[in-house]
């Protein structure tokens, strides 16, 4: 019995047109699942992220939504209706502004914690009444080793990404009884498009990697092996958990 085998689910992942969020896209999609690309303005990528993981034999489709925009959660519910109730919600798309704390604007601070914290619970309430009724179902949002070791050009990201965990933690106490498990993956300094600007700078690049204890930058590969474990029903023991994937530098 492959506990790992997702045939028959459909999934929809959050920012996924690219890094992370491709990447679990498409592991999810080689077990089997049905999945929807969500991107905010990157059709062309989202695109190919649909065909990719079309090709694998499975459905697909793509949501493009700005979750900065404040019905954003129910109009990506009611296109994702047209594809098939949602069995497995990954959450990852986010905002993160790089600026010295003096520096966070009111409206900086209220982009960040919208589309990160507040989209979050938006999308579960959306979704987790499905899931509820057919007794089934896997939320897994993506957090970051800033949880706990916070980047000092980053304290809306941070502390936003900290708020997300305790929120895993109250649902999963109230959805379990649902047949929901609903987990938190925090990756650590993975070679995302979003981090290689900051990490194209050779000094800044090897303070970083001096703080990891394996000694190496993750890629987006990394992150799939949890997530395929969280999202299926080898997982179905696990919840309210906040998973590190970070080679150690949490510690």
């Amino acid at each position: 019995m492959n506990l790992f085998n997702l045939t028959g689910k459909n999934a929809l992942v959050t920012g996924s047109s690219q890094g992370i969020g491709k990447a679990i896209a498409v592991a999810l999609a080689e077990q089997g699942a049905n999945v929807l690309i969500h991107c905010r303005d990157e059709a062309v990528a989202g695109e190919q992220a649909v065909e990719q993981i079309r090709a694998l034999g499975v459905a697909s489709g793509l949501i493009q939504a700005d979750l900065a925009h404040e019905h954003s959660a129910q109009r990506i519910y009611e296109e994702a209706r047209h594809f098939g109730a949602i069995d497995i919600l990954v959450l990852n798309a986010s905002v993160q502004i790089r600026k010295p704390w003096a520096e966070v604007t009111a409206d900086e601070f209220t982009e960040q914690v919208t589309v990160n914290w507040q989209r979050s619970l938006e999308l579960i309430q959306q979704f987790a009444p499905t899931m509820q009724r057919t007794g089934w179902g896997r939320i897994l949002t993506i957090g970051s080793v800033q949880q706990i070791k916070p980047h000092p050009q980053m304290i809306a990201y941070a502390a936003g990404k900290a708020a997300v965990v305790n929120m895993v933690r109250n649902l999963a106490v109230q959805l379990g009884k649902d047949g929901i498990t609903i987990n938190n993956l925090a990756p650590g300094v993975i070679l995302t498009e979003r981090n290689a600007e900051a990490l194209s700078d050779e000094t800044y690049r090897e303070q970083v990697r001096s703080r990891i204890p394996v000694g190496f930058f993750g890629e987006n590969h990394d992150c799939t092996g949890l997530a395929l474990l969280l999202c299926s029903e080898a997982g179905r023991y696990i919840t309210g958990q906040d998973i590190f994937v970070d080679g150690g530098m949490s510690l």
